[in-house]
């Protein structure tokens, strides 16, 4: 971009202003900054459902794993669209394991009124767990009605037939 400037700011020194030095980055590798978020996303809810015997590098393949270590300015072999059958079963017990957690903490906290679940973790609040369950079902190349239909099924196992209607 061309940035125009007042003649009396061109004889002023000092530091480089930040625009300049924003402009001078280098471009980074937007798919590279998605599977970092996938990463991040999957270890935020092992993190929040205390999802035990969960490695977080095994749902990915060799690509996927080299990518993370990677400068995310650099163009990377990032997995295609050809997946081992293993890390996809790994992947979709994974999901379906966050499926099941979130249920179950929808359902505590709906009998335990007492303490809300937004007032446990407020920055939570209008998070919606199998929500983002299938969506990283689209980034993990897992099918989202196989994650939908658990969701369903586990609502109807904890008696929440009313949301599992809807």
């Amino acid at each position: 971009p061309i940035l125009d400037t007042e003649d009396a700011w061109v004889s002023v020194e000092g530091p480089v202003s930040i625009v300049e030095l924003a402009l001078e980055q280098k471009r980074i590798h937007y798919p590279l900054v998605e599977h970092q978020f996938v990463l991040c996303t999957i270890l935020y809810a092992i993190m929040r459902f205390s999802l035990k015997s969960v490695k977080p590098l095994s749902l990915f393949d060799s690509k996927g794993k080299n990518a993370f270590f990677k400068d995310l300015t650099s163009i990377q072999l990032l997995p295609s669209g050809d997946m081992d059958p293993n890390v996809l079963s790994i992947r979709q017990q994974f999901l379906t394991k966050v499926v099941s957690a979130a249920v179950q903490a929808l359902c505590s906290s709906q009998k335990a009124k007492e303490v809300s679940e937004e007032e446990l973790f407020p920055f939570e609040k209008g998070k919606n767990w199998p929500t983002l369950a299938v969506d990283l079902a689209q980034y993990l190349q897992i099918s989202e009605d196989v994650v939908r239909r658990h969701y369903v099924c586990e609502l109807y196992s904890y008696g929440m037939d009313h949301l599992g209607e809807e």
